[in-house]
């Protein structure tokens, strides 16, 4: 299992990520405020500005404050193997 630093020393397993998103647009926004509702908001911010999303599939909301950029490389250097799909 791959871990993927979230800051803070927070963790989260690779595999378990379906998305990373910006939190800036209202679907998101949305997001977070259905997520906080049913009790499956994660905050890894530790106080600090979201800037980051990450979304898993148990239907986990996980707020970071790693930049969209950074998080992303950190997950693509996880040896992650993304299927390319035909969309033909």
């Amino acid at each position: 299992m791959k871990l993927v630093n979230i800051g803070s020393g927070n963790m989260v397993a690779a595999e378990r990520i379906v998305s990373v998103v910006t939190p800036e647009s209202a679907p998101i926004k949305r997001i977070i405020g259905d997520a906080k509702e049913r009790g499956t908001l994660i905050d890894a911010t530790h106080g600090r500005k979201t800037k980051t999303v990450i979304i898993a599939d148990s239907g986990h909301i996980i707020l970071t404050y790693i930049p969209f950029d950074k998080l992303a490389n950190r997950i693509s250097d996880s040896e992650i193997v993304f299927e390319e799909e035909d969309y033909e």
